[in-house]
């Protein structure tokens, strides 16, 4: 099987959003069976998130999600796009409530559209969340997160709660193709 390994370092943004896509793109190119998503990120916009989860669901090869040792906000809904989902034994995952930042002047139509757009997003995190992890052994209350309470998962809740399948350093094979999409 030919792996290829995306180490994703980065903030979501529409750099990264890009840089993955084009990685992830010519991995499948060049002939990879699998694709293998080593990610650390503290997160970021929720439009660019919500694409590459479901670029990534769409890809025709599987795809594994790994946690390098901290994958926070958006970025865990990049992470439960991996059909295999595995976290270093130090690792965690941060759920926590949305925010914006606004800058200058808006208007109350403005005003009304950022809260309807807060408000989508918010159901569509929490129900990919729920589909990712069903069957989980306690079920993560995300809604609860991103709503009021932040929380912290380490390696084995996110086991519990289904957000991984196992906890595993995941070593990289010698032969993998690397690719790399920081800041």
């Amino acid at each position: 099987m030919r792996s290829h390994v995306v180490h994703f370092t980065a903030p979501i943004n529409s750099h990264t959003c890009g840089q993955l896509i084009d990685k992830c793109s010519q991995a499948i190119q060049q002939g990879a069976d699998e694709l293998v998503i080593k990610i650390a990120t503290m997160g970021g916009e929720c439009s660019y998130g919500f694409s590459l989860y479901n670029f990534l669901i769409s890809l025709p090869i599987p795809v594994k999600t790994h946690n390098l040792g901290t994958v926070e906000s958006m970025g865990n809904i990049i992470f439960l796009a991996g059909e295999q989902r595995t976290a270093c034994h130090y690792s965690k995952f941060l759920f926590h409530p949305f925010h914006w930042t606004l800058n200058g002047a808006v208007d109350h139509a403005r005003m009304s559209e950022y809260a309807m757009s807060l408000d989508y997003d918010l159901q569509l995190y929490a129900a990919i969340v729920e589909e990712r992890t069903r069957g989980a052994a306690e079920p993560l209350d995300v809604l609860d997160c991103l709503t009021a309470s932040p929380r912290i998962l380490s390696a084995e809740e996110a086991l519990s709660s289904g957000v991984i399948h196992t906890v595993d350093c995941l070593g990289m094979p010698s032969e993998a193709v690397n690719w790399c999409v920081h800041s």
